[in-house]
């Protein structure tokens, strides 16, 4: 039995096979047939959600390439067409953030005296700038994608088609223009979707003032509303006071100042604080009068600030059930035009709006004092004013999170606007229904974030008042109000004014907005100033990216929903969300079958990655170091998949390589070396018990990739190849080196087939993950086709596997580590071969049973490097078996040992001098008289374990010696030559 390691390769240098595969495809066009090659008829659809080009790649976008090339791979082997076409993001907050950086552009105001114009084009020109960038980055990491012919979110087409997807849903009744609070930027002087917050998780703790202020009731001296509010600036625009209708209220006399306080009894203890335990006679205070909230409503107060006249029922209490008993005074300050909460108080009660902040967040001229200051810089001389008022009572600070803009971080603000919105809380029943018929993955999103943002999503705020984006398709009468709805750019031109259509026809802004519709009142239609959300364009894709219905609409009708999609975590409130609200609307359909969410990367120490910290490695540096497949496999494999976070290690990277693709190399490496001529599958299989077991463990590996891969489990699918490569190196290939070398043709051959099929099929398995090994491997042993992209997916054969085998082969491998246990404890190496290893069952009948295995208990005996292996049934074990070894050593089996250790240093010696294993040396050595004798005893097994004609002691070196080496055998020296 030879002690020869398997023969390796120079490790090689994946990046650079890697690119090499990649000029392959792309000279014989792999890619493209792929596709054309799978029959029209048998399409899987996946739509991709198209980034913004105005950045590098992160490592976030490398893993759902690995996803989106992943997917369609296999299904093309499955049998289907999957064409992948690629996407961009144009339009919106992240190209206008950058532009405005650029030309040191501040404001809105700055934007239209720059010109819209010139902005906007400055956008479309900044839009594409990564683009080649990209092209690197995604040929890099194996993604197979139609990048040239790509669509774009500012072509006329797609915008084309969001304005049919505008108008579909408004003859619906699903848009209506309406003014609601919503989440405002002052620094984009934009609305923003509660979801675009939400989604990006854009919050941060803030320290804010907390005042109690006294609101004085009216008719009555001294006595006031006592009130509670964390945004001074809004009081200017305070027109009620909201109280619970059910909780209990009390009058607190204050005896030091006279004064009468009103607030909710459950808040009693912390508003007079100050005053407790109670003092002597003549200070504190004296509860004088307690009400519900329903008997305070009604009652009015004097306005803090009247700057200019109001109109309407105001300064009034009002009951809301959203009072808390537990938090500020139980009284609410209610600003209508601030506060979700405040503007359904304004609606209930038609109180006055007081809008007094303008677009860029500043409180407007009728401000008097505060006139000019932004919304944050106004709270302290409002809250020095009241004070010098003696309207305040208390003044504290409270840290809480507040939201900022996702795009510049500003501050926002809740405010009141006209705007327009998807009637979500209409469509909402329609939204759950199809919802259903999603597969989530992980499984869990389906009831959870997804379903439950579904529940308590809030009408859609589509419009933005910005420049550099899709255009509402909306035109008014400022006469006689009547409005137009477009659905199409042919609609367009045959209602427009000939004259003030533009040339080139083009539907940004400016250019759309100097286009005027004739009314019937004999004025003129002027298109609304709103763009729409970026968002609403994304979620139009599945339409737009087709220019449906004005083109493809047979295909896209035939193939919709999508068959897959997937994005991270964050999308589930972001794009997964704006797909359903659209597709659900318009098809009464889910957008997509199957959902694939991952986690979120961060950097090894668990933070976010930031470019300022430098915490995490250049994605870029990691492809060329790596390479695509290992950064495949790596991120395929792991928690992100599951939507849990992966703290990236550099780390556990390598350790794919050095793990994983190197043991892979190496076992394709010792097939090529052996195989000298082509090998082809033939009829009938090996018998052999090795080569039966490996079909039934690669069966079952191809059973449960499969199954994984059709439910869209790709971590659960890519797991498992590591094993069973594993397997294949240290169990299969170990205990067949034997066999690969024989002089036995029928049996050399039995195992060079056997591995030939194993690497074959496993190529195909791996493909999906790890494209570009698995082509090489496919291409090296001489696959039937032109690429392994191209074969179909390898079909499971029940029959091979048998599962009473698959058992036993855990079992035998589990003696056998046991053993080599003892051997490490007796300090017995296991080129030392012993008499015998005892295997005690408590089983009676697995004895008898695996006595009857001799082709297991004789893998056991080459293992272990044992005469053999003795079975005895020993009831007393606390466990299901033992081991134990003979290591009793004879005079024969020392010189057993002798050779075998003389044998691997001249295998180690041949090695070194690069040698091939056909290549046949003579070898010549000096050694001890007992080692000499040991040999001559074994000279004809030792020869051909050697591959030599000629094994020769001699008394000095050989003139012609072209190697050699000074070792030990037994403690003593041995100096080996060959030539």
């Amino acid at each position: 039995m030879s002690d020869e390691k398997e023969p390796q390769e120079r490790e090689p240098l994946f990046p650079k096979m890697e690119e090499e595969i990649s000029a392959y495809w792309k000279k014989h066009h792999i890619f493209e047939r792929s596709i054309e090659e799978r029959p029209e008829k048998k399409t899987f659809v996946f739509y991709d959600g198209p980034p913004f080009a105005t950045g590098l790649p992160h490592y976030g976008h490398l893993l759902q390439s690995a996803i989106k090339d992943a997917v369609p791979r296999y299904w093309t082997m499955k049998g289907y067409r999957v064409p992948r076409r690629w996407g961009w993001d144009c339009h919106g907050l992240p190209v206008e953030n950058l532009i405005e950086k650029e030309l040191k552009l501040g404001s809105k105001k700055e934007i239209e005296a720059y010109g819209i114009d010139k902005f906007n084009n400055a956008c479309r020109l900044s839009v594409m700038q990564y683009e080649a960038e990209w092209g690197r980055y995604i040929d890099r990491i194996g993604r197979w994608v139609d990048f040239e012919n790509s669509y774009k979110t500012m072509d006329n087409d797609y915008i084309e088609s969001v304005w049919w997807v505008f108008g579909e849903l408004y003859k619906q009744a699903l848009v209506y223009k309406g003014r609601r609070v919503s989440l405002y930027c002052p620094r984009c002087s934009t609305p923003l979707s509660n979801f675009e917050i939400a989604m990006g998780n854009s919050y941060i703790d803030k320290d804010d003032p907390a005042i109690y202020i006294k609101f004085p009731v009216k008719g009555k001296e001294k006595t006031y509303f006592l009130a509670w509010t964390t945004t001074p600036w809004t009081l200017p625009g305070n027109t009620a006071l909201t109280v619970h209708p059910e909780l209990m209220y009390v009058a607190a006399k204050i005896h030091e100042t006279g004064e009468t306080l009103i607030f909710a009894e459950s808040r009693q203890s912390e508003i007079l604080k100050q005053y407790y335990p109670l003092p002597s006679s003549g200070v504190g205070f004296e509860i004088v009068q307690r009400w519900t909230g329903n008997e305070l409503v009604g009652m009015r107060y004097e306005p803090l600030y009247v700057f200019e006249p109001v109109t309407g029922d105001g300064f009034r209490v009002v009951a809301g059930e959203h009072v808390s008993k537990d938090d500020g005074t139980g009284i609410v300050h209610t600003a209508p035009a601030f506060g979700e909460e405040d503007f359904a108080m304004g609606n209930q009660y038609k109180l006055p709006l007081i809008d007094m902040v303008d677009e860029e967040g500043k409180l407007n001229a009728s401000c008097g004092l505060f006139a000019g200051l932004k919304t944050q810089e106004a709270n302290r001389p409002i809250i020095d004013d009241l004070q010098a008022r003696g309207l305040l009572y208390r003044e504290e600070t409270i840290t809480h999170s507040v939201p900022v803009c996702w795009r510049c971080h500003t501050l926002l603000l809740y405010k009141a606007q006209p705007a327009w919105f998807v009637d979500v809380t209409k469509l909402k029943p329609k939204m759950l229904k199809t919802a259903e018929k999603i597969n989530w993955r992980p499984e869990h999103l389906k009831e959870g974030r997804f379903g439950k943002g579904l529940l308590t999503a809030p009408d859609w705020n589509i419009s933005r008042t910005r420049y550099w984006g899709s255009p509402l398709p909306v035109w008014e009468c400022a006469a006689c109000y009547t409005r137009t709805v477009i659905h199409s750019a042919a609609e367009l031109k045959k209602l427009a004014k000939k004259e003030t259509l533009p040339e080139p026809f083009d539907l940004h802004r400016p250019f759309i907005d100097q286009v005027l519709i004739p009314c019937a009142c004999g004025k003129d239609q002027h298109r609304v100033p709103e763009v729409f959300d970026c968002w609403f364009e994304s979620g139009s894709m599945p339409v737009a990216s087709f220019h449906y219905p004005f083109q493809n609409k047979k295909s896209f009708d035939d193939h919709f929903p999508a068959d897959f999609i997937g994005e991270a975590q964050d999308q589930t409130r972001g794009w997964f969300y704006t797909l359903h609200v659209i597709a659900s609307a318009l098809f009464k359909k889910p957008a997509a079958k199957n959902v694939i969410v991952t986690g979120m990367i961060l950097a090894e120490d668990g933070k976010k990655m930031s470019k300022s910290l430098k915490n995490y490695p250049d994605p870029w540096e990691v492809l060329t170091r790596y390479g695509g497949d290992a950064l495949r496999y790596y991120l395929l494999s792991s928690p992100v998949i599951d939507a849990d976070s992966l703290n990236f290690s550099e780390r556990d990277l390598q350790n794919v390589v050095r793990g994983f693709l190197n043991t892979l190399w190496n076992v394709k490496a010792f097939y090529a070396t052996y195989a000298q001529e082509e090998v082809k599958p033939s009829k009938p299989r090996s018998a052999h018990i090795l080569d039966r077991w490996i079909a039934a463990r690669f069966m079952h590996l191809l059973r449960e990739v499969t199954k994984n891969l059709d439910q869209y489990e790709l971590a659960k699918a890519a797991r498992p190849l590591r094993d069973f490569v594993d397997d294949v190196s240290t169990w299969w290939l170990r205990r067949s080196r034997d066999r690969l070398k024989s002089d036995n043709e029928f049996e050399r051959n039995d195992a060079l087939k056997t591995l030939r099929e194993i690497l074959e099929e496993l190529a195909k398995t791996m493909a999906p993950f790890m494209p570009f090994i698995a082509e090489k491997i496919y291409l090296d042993i001489g696959g039937a086709k032109a690429s392994v992209h191209l074969e179909k997916w390898p079909e499971i054969n029940d029959r091979l596997i048998d599962d009473h085998l698959l058992q036993d082969m855990m079992w035998v491998r589990l003696v056998c580590s046991k053993g080599h246990e003892e051997r490490v404890k007796s300090k017995m190496p296991v080129r030392q071969a012993l008499a015998s290893v005892k295997i005690s069952l408590k089983d009676p009948k697995e004895v008898q049973r695996l006595q009857k295995q001799p082709d297991l208990l004789g893998l056991i005996r080459e293992e272990l490097n044992v005469e053999s292996v003795i079975l005895e049934s020993k009831l007393d074990l606390e466990e299901p078996w033992a081991v134990s070894l003979d290591t009793d050593l004879t005079p024969e089996l020392r010189e057993k040992g002798w050779r075998r250790e003389f044998v691997r240093q001249v295998m180690n010696l041949r090695k070194e001098a690069g040698l091939a294993p056909q290549d046949r040396v003579h070898v010549f050595y000096q050694a001890p008289e007992e080692i000499t004798q040991a040999i001559a005893r074994g000279l004809d097994e030792m020869k051909k374990d050697l591959r030599t004609d000629e094994l020769v002691f001699v008394e000095q070196a050989p003139q012609a010696a072209k190697a050699s080496s000074v070792a030990k055998v037994n403690g003593r020296p041995l100096q080996i030559w060959f030539v």
